[in-house]
C-alpha cells in the first residue's frame, strides 16, 4: 500500500499543498497574524518537505533543515490560540479542495486528520515558552491509521 505521501503526489503534490495552504493563511486576517513578523524565504519549500517525511516521504526536512524539536520551538511561546488553530485547519482543508485532494475520501480524511493533530497537539504543546520544548525531539510519523508509535 502506498503512502499517505504517495497519494498526495509525492514532493509536489506537498510543494503545491504547501504553496495552497499558505496562499490562504497569509488572506486570513487571524492566521496571517503568525507570520506578521517575516517568515523564511523558502517556508513552503521547507513547509512541504516535513509535510512528505511526517506522512511516509523522505527524511529531506531532518536531512537539511532540523529535527522536530527546531520545528516545536519556532511554534512556541506564543500563548493558546485556538481560534488560530481552527482556521489554520480550516485553511488546509480549503487548500486540500484547492489541490483536487478531496475526491479520494480516505486521502482527504487522512490528511485532515494529520494536520488538525499537528497543530493543536505537537505545535500547541508549549504556549508559554520554547525553552520548556525538549531535545532531539523526531518529526512525528502519520499513516492511513492515524500517528504510528
Amino acid at each position: 500500500m502506498q503512502s499517505v505521501y504517495e497519494a498526495a503526489g509525492g514532493d509536489e503534490g506537498m510543494l503545491r499543498l504547501a504553496r495552497s495552504w499558505h496562499s490562504r493563511v497569509m488572506a486570513d486576517e487571524v492566521v496571517s497574524h503568525a507570520f506578521s513578523h517575516g517568515f523564511h524565504p523558502q517556508h513552503t519549500e521547507r513547509l512541504a518537505a516535513y509535510w512528505a517525511e511526517a506522512l511516509g516521504g523522505p527524511s529531506t526536512y531532518s536531512d537539511t533543515y532540523g529535527d522536530e524539536t527546531s520545528v516545536v520551538r519556532r511554534h512556541s511561546g506564543n500563548g493558546v490560540h485556538e481560534e488560530m488553530d481552527r482556521r489554520a485547519i480550516a485553511c488546509f482543508d480549503q487548500a486540500l479542495e484547492d489541490e483536487g485532494l478531496t475526491s479520494n475520501e480516505p486521502l482527504r480524511q487522512a490528511l485532515h486528520d494529520y494536520f488538525a493533530w499537528a497543530t493543536t497537539t505537537t505545535m500547541a504543546r508549549y504556549p508559554e515558552s520554547p525553552d520548556a520544548v525538549p531535545d532531539e525531539l523526531s518529526i512525528p510519523r502519520w499513516s492511513w491509521d492515524g500517528l504510528q508509535s
